[in-house]
């Protein structure tokens, strides 16, 4: 699942084969932007923020969501793509390197100087150089709602999903219910920040410390399988800021209190 640390490490992949290159094809196949060319223009830089990707490319940004099923995915000017072709969204390539898009669900381009009109509602990202933990503390505080809920607005805290949630949320022993301003925000941050920061250089997210498959999560995914501290079976509900918006959480009704 595409969360702040996947959506670091491929923006920093993207900018690693394509930072100082000249765009030698461009095409975007989404409606709104597809007579958009940037041929022969530089690709400046690739930044992460939160989960969106912004590569800025001359005096234009190209800014690209993954939501669930999305990724870029690097290949060299002629070689087979592994994946069917209907599937893209977007290629930026140069004389070296082709980056492809696909599955991409949101996609946007934009005059550089307008990038805050798309990122500029995030709160603060723990994988930025600006990353502000009082900022966070304090956005994540005033909100009213579960903590589950919070925890997952972008506008509090930028980069964690669902899978964080859960995670961070056990590791702390509160249940996903309980009203934000019951849940000491500044230790939930700071294990945040630092859970994340570990994962942005793991080829393996994950929690335990365990990499191996199917070790790496404490309660996310493991519904009616016997909690890995205490052995009382998972539990698993649905959370959202409206029903549109529900996910699906996951607990330990014995170590969440």
């Amino acid at each position: 699942m595409p969360e702040g640390d996947t959506v670091f490490q491929t923006a920093r992949r993207l900018d690693q084969a394509l930072h100082g290159k000249t765009v030698t094809r461009f095409d975007l196949r989404v409606p709104q932007a597809a007579t958009v060319d940037l041929t022969g223009d530089t690709v400046r830089e690739v930044v992460p923020r939160g989960k969106h990707i912004l590569m800025r490319i001359g005096e234009r940004t190209l800014h690209s969501h993954l939501r669930m099923d999305g990724s870029w995915r690097l290949y060299r000017p002629g070689e087979k793509w592994r994946h069917p072709a209907f599937k893209t969204r977007a290629i930026v390539g140069t004389e070296l390197r082709e980056a492809v898009g696909v599955d991409i669900a949101e996609i946007k381009i934009v005059a550089a100087r307008d990038e805050h009109e798309l990122v500029g509602h995030l709160g603060p990202d723990p994988l930025s150089d600006e990353w502000d933990p009082a900022e966070a503390v304090r956005r994540l505080g005033a909100d009213a709602r579960s903590i589950h809920v919070a925890l997952l607005d972008q506008r509090n805290v930028a980069g964690f999903g669902n899978e964080y949630a859960a995670e961070l949320l056990f590791l702390r022993g509160v249940l996903p219910t309980t009203p934000t301003s019951k849940v000491d925000a500044a230790a939930l941050i700071e294990l945040g920040a630092r859970t994340i920061r570990a994962n942005r250089d793991r080829v393996d997210r994950t929690f335990t410390g365990d990499a191996r498959r199917g070790s790496t999560d404490w309660v996310y995914g493991r519904a009616n399988r016997p909690c890995r501290r205490c052995g009382t079976l998972i539990r698993t509900g649905a959370l959202g800021a409206d029903p549109t918006r529900e996910r699906v959480t996951f607990w330990c009704p014995n170590c969440q209190r």
